[in-house]
């Protein structure tokens, strides 16, 4: 067994360096207002963390009960809903994009939907503005779910900043990540100050949890590199594959039972430490993501998800199929490989056994076709020119 198994990660996280851990001079909130744009910053201990806040706060602002969703999300958003007594409620995507359908999302608006909650999935960014008017007409909140978008612009604005509250994630593997964290922006400064008095009042003081935080990310510091990943995530994947347990292997495993506590000053300094080379890294991971995209392209059959947006990033490149047939037999030749293939998230969102409850009969045939006939390739520095040209081989010889 070759000990230092070479392991490509699923995503382009920003990997920390050892001066990260030193005091920083500035805070994480300071340095993110700069980075995005407004002076309204709030850190919370992960993105479903800052939805619970974001939603609770616009929940005691109104009555209504329901939240739209997209029917291809991640789990941890309907699970937020949940959690603050509210009600998801389903809408289709576009065919063959991630966008809202716009005549379905006005057919299920009504004067009971407290917000709308539209995805820059995997760093693409949604047509936020297309969605305000009708939220506007009904009066509901907008709430940008940038969880995999941070450092994502449209004309130099960050995304996040055109809807009424904004979510960003600081997870594992994400561009910047303190383990776990999340940020809530909100360009009003009477809503944010409503978002910070929630903040207050619901998230408490856990030391035991944020200490165990904080030996995960140091950890993830010395684990998250292609020579020791495998320990920590190859393994495990493979296990999860072999067992056909696509929602493991994808981490889409989640649980109404989530750490809600405040993050520690010295967490958010090792972020703001990071955050000094997070630019440059998103610019580097766009170039070289845009180079591979124009190679993809080539490919007859194959559809890169992308937008006509230049200041996207680029975590992983997102693929579509031409069948679920197709996506399987390329994933089953690539996924255990090392080589930062796999899937997004495995099913339609009111598909997922445990979320089904709580849905009620949802025909979201779009969404469905996503779940079936999407693949993920990292995009990860690590991701060398020899790894991605034998993922082209590949996906070339299952689409001639």
């Amino acid at each position: 067994m070759n000990f230092f198994h070479y392991e490509v990660p699923p995503t382009a996280g920003l990997p920390l360096h050892l001066s990260d851990f030193f005091p920083s001079a500035h805070s994480l909130e300071a340095k993110l207002s700069q980075f995005i744009g407004t002076h309204n910053v709030q850190i919370e201990c992960s993105a479903t963390s800052a939805l619970v806040v974001a939603l609770t706060s616009l929940k005691n602002l109104s009555p209504k009960k329901k939240v739209i969703i997209s029917a291809y999300t991640c789990p941890w958003v309907p699970i937020a809903i949940i959690h603050c007594g509210l009600m998801p409620v389903v809408c289709d995507s576009n065919n063959k994009h991630f966008d809202f359908n716009l005549k379905k999302l006005e057919s299920i608006l009504n004067d009971d939907v407290l917000a709308i909650i539209p995805t820059h999935l995997a760093g693409k960014i949604a047509d936020v503005k297309k969605i305000l008017p009708l939220a506007k007409k009904y009066g509901a909140f907008v709430i940008e779910d940038g969880a995999q978008a941070l450092g994502a612009r449209t004309k130099k604005q960050s995304v996040g900043l055109l809807g009424d509250i904004g979510i960003f994630s600081l997870g594992v593997g994400k561009g910047l990540s303190i383990f776990a964290g999340g940020v809530i922006v909100a360009k009003n400064k009477t809503l944010f100050a409503h978002i910070q008095k929630t903040s207050a009042l619901i998230v408490p003081t856990n030391y035991l949890m944020e200490t165990k935080r904080l030996l995960e990310l140091i950890f993830y510091y010395i684990f998250y590199r292609p020579s020791l990943l495998r320990f920590v995530f190859g393994i495990p994947l493979r296990h999860h594959l072999k067992k056909s347990d696509f929602i493991k292997a994808a981490g889409d495993n989640c649980s109404f039972k989530f750490p809600i506590h405040r993050v520690s000053r010295y967490r958010k300094y090792i972020g703001s430490n990071a955050l000094n080379r997070l630019n440059d890294f998103l610019n580097s991971n766009r170039k070289k993501a845009l180079s591979r995209l124009r190679k993809l392209e080539n490919i007859k059959g194959l559809k890169v998800l992308t937008t006509n947006e230049p200041k996207e990033t680029w975590p992983f490149i997102v693929l579509m199929m031409p069948n679920q047939k197709i996506r399987d037999q390329m994933t089953a030749a690539l996924w255990s490989k090392s080589l930062g293939v796999g899937r997004l998230f495995i099913e339609e969102i009111s598909n997922y056994d445990y979320l089904k409850p709580y849905f009620k009969k949802t025909n979201a045939p779009a969404g469905k076709q996503f779940a079936a006939n999407t693949m993920i390739i990292s995009n990860s520095p690590w991701l060398t020119d020899k790894h991605f040209n034998e993922i082209y081989r590949v996906l070339n010889l299952h689409l001639k």
